[in-house]
């Protein structure tokens, strides 16, 4: 069985792979489908986004697709930045520059400490269908300042108290066992099993 992992970050293949590579599945990514475009992201939610991009790839290449969305969300900045978080400030902009942003806007509030978390919402689809679903997060702090040059993304912002850690300091095996895309993924991995 093919199944197609579509998304262009390298980062996150490499989390999925690990988790679903000794699965008797042919895993293929984007790079396998180079004509098909990439989808501009519209939905209001991670829920929306996930779904979206699984049944548009699912369509447009013919075979069984998994999309996900995440993103980090800072409960004293009304969750951003969200659903917006590969594009905040805009899409070109740094993670280092993202990072001021949040604990500017966070000065700005006279907030210096907030919850954080990152949300992962992950869909399967084949041709029109939607096969499976499911969300999780991974709950925690926002750093008191950034730390750690591992991971990718908000990760050394991303404080985890278990591990007295940012997952910027932490193996991507210490990751993958409690972060929101390793829980979607091996739900998705339960899911495959069964069927």
């Amino acid at each position: 069985m093919d199944l197609l992992v579509a998304t262009t970050n390298p980062n996150k293949i490499k989390e999925i792979v690990a988790i679903l590579s000794d699965l008797p599945i042919t895993l293929k990514t984007l790079r396998d489908f180079p004509a098909v475009d990439i989808p501009e992201e519209t939905g209001a939610t991670f829920q929306a986004n996930a779904r979206d991009k699984a049944l548009y790839y699912a369509r447009a290449t013919g075979g069984l697709t998994i999309a996900e969305d995440s993103g980090f969300e800072v409960e004293q900045l009304d969750g951003d930045p969200g659903v917006h978080s590969a594009r905040y400030l805009r899409p070109d902009a740094s993670y280092d520059e993202r990072f001021r942003e949040i604990y500017q806007r966070l000065q700005a509030r006279d907030v210096t400490a907030s919850a954080a978390r990152f949300v992962c919402a992950l869909s399967m689809a084949d041709q029109d269908r939607i096969l499976f679903e499911t969300t999780d997060c991974v709950e925690g702090d926002l750093a008191p300042a950034p730390a750690g040059d591992g991971g990718f993304g908000y990760d050394p912002i991303f404080y985890f108290p278990p591990y007295g850690k940012t997952f910027g300091q932490v193996s991507p095996i210490e990751k993958t066992a409690v972060s929101h895309r390793g829980k979607a993924i091996r739900a998705l991995r339960e899911y495959l099993q069964r069927t």
